[in-house]
């Protein structure tokens, strides 16, 4: 490329902004990932030029945003109760309503104890994470069945410097019997062929952890049954399910014979997590 075409490829971050064709909030967190920056630097160095091959990155970012690409997965990162977790393809992608799982979980783990909790289908690690930075003499175990995912996880671990034990499983099949204090999941809920699995987001990230069954309820009825073998005496189970699942969920923990059965709902205000103890 000649020193020309260089020169023509560069453009003031303001200008990025602009012609990226996304929403401002959307374009500044890809130029962001790019640059290296905090959004103060964007807005005071508005008009500075960027170079071209940082040019160039930031206008592929765009591009595979236009496309549909979460921004997730193009920048690397999202952040979750806080914390700055790594994120690709392998992983479902955190979202901010899971947050009440952890906010959940703390109630029933008071600081200083050292419990023993369960994370299924841990994906990226985030709610173990978050759980580790809260309560740090937790003793947390996390499964998940896939490897490239568990390797994710291990990363997110590492660069926040917590202790966990990731174990590759098909939910109960590869763990110590416990017993544990907590059991935690946000399992696959969606329905097969439900078709938002073709739009947004969901089509990008990977099916196992957001396909349970032909209702969707089928890794939840899973987690429900085999928990019970795995709780200590008062121990409890917190189970994120769809906006319309709730109902189901409830019913279906009375019915295995848990106790103080409750659902809860998340900022929209709609059914998202339940809870209960056992033994009932």
């Amino acid at each position: 490329m000649s020193a020309m075409s260089a020169v023509e490829t560069a453009s003031t971050i303001e200008a990025l902004l602009r012609e990226s064709g996304l929403p401002r909030r959307e374009a500044e967190i890809l130029l962001r990932s790019v640059l290296g920056c905090e959004r103060v630097h964007l807005i005071a160095h508005a008009e500075d030029v960027v170079d071209s091959p940082r040019t160039r990155a930031a206008q592929l970012c765009f591009s595979r945003r236009r496309s549909g690409e979460p921004v997730a997965y193009i920048t690397g990162l999202r952040e979750f109760y806080g914390l700055a977790m790594r994120v690709t393809p392998d992983v479902l992608i955190p979202r901010p309503e899971t947050e009440q799982l952890v906010e959940l979980a703390l109630e029933r783990l008071p600081a200083g104890l050292s419990a023993r909790v369960l994370e299924l289908g841990t994906g990226s690690g985030a709610i173990a994470a978050a759980l580790a930075v809260q309560r740090p003499a937790l003793k947390i175990a996390a499964t998940d069945i896939s490897e490239a995912a568990l390797e994710v996880a291990r990363r997110n671990a590492r660069e926040h410097a917590l202790e966990i034990d990731f174990v590759r499983s098909d939910w109960f099949d590869a763990i110590d019997p416990g017993p544990f204090d907590l059991i935690v999941s946000n399992p696959p809920y969606v329905a097969d062929g439900d078709p938002h699995l073709g739009r947004g987001d969901l089509r990008f990230e990977p099916s196992v952890a957001l396909v349970g069954g032909a209702d969707g309820l089928a890794c939840i009825r899973e987690i429900a049954a085999g928990a019970r073998h795995c709780l200590r005496d008062g121990g409890s189970l917190l189970l994120e399910h769809a906006y319309d699942q709730g109902e189901a969920c409830l019913a279906l923990l009375r019915g295995l014979g848990y106790s103080g059965v409750a659902g809860f709902r998340d900022l929209a205000g709609l059914p998202r997590v339940c809870a209960a103890s056992w033994p009932g």
